[in-house]
C-alpha cells in the first residue's frame, strides 16, 4: 500500500492550497482515508478524514470551514482543499489510510505517506 502526497508549497496567509494524496496497492474505496500535520516542534495531530461507509467527513476545529477534504475514487485520489490560509497551518502533511475510522481518529492509523511541506509566510 503507498500513498504519495504532493501539492505542498510556500502561500501568503489568506491564501489557498490545494494538497493530493495518490494511493495505490489496495481496494482505495474500502479504506477509509484522511490528513494529519505536524508543524515544527509540536506532535501530530489529525486534521480530517473521510468514512468510506457513508461519505461522513471529520474536521478538526482549528480547520474547520476553511479546508475541504474529498475523493476521485476513478483515480484512487484524496484531496485536502485548504483556504483562508493561516501562520500557524504551517507544517509537514500527511496522507494516512486505515480500513477502521476508528484507527484515524485514534490517531493511529496504519499507512502513511512521506508528507508534503505546506508553509504559511508573509
Amino acid at each position: 500500500l503507498q500513498l504519495v502526497e504532493s501539492g505542498g508549497g510556500l502561500r501568503q496567509p489568506g491564501g489557498s492550497l490545494r494538497l493530493s494524496c495518490a494511493a495505490s496497492g489496495f481496494t482505495f474505496d474500502e479504506y477509509a482515508i484522511g490528513w494529519f500535520r505536524q508543524a515544527p516542534g509540536k506532535e501530530r495531530e489529525g486534521i480530517s478524514c473521510i468514512s468510506r461507509s457513508d461519505g461522513t467527513t471529520y474536521y478538526d476545529d482549528s480547520v474547520k470551514a476553511r479546508f475541504t477534504i474529498s475523493t476521485d475514487n476513478a483515480k484512487n485520489t484524496v484531496y485536502l482543499q485548504m483556504n483562508s490560509l493561516k501562520p500557524e497551518d504551517t507544517a509537514v502533511y500527511y496522507c494516512v489510510a486505515d480500513l477502521f475510522l476508528d484507527a484515524i481518529v485514534g490517531g493511529l492509523p496504519d499507512y502513511w505517506g512521506q508528507g508534503t511541506q505546506v508553509t504559511v509566510s508573509s
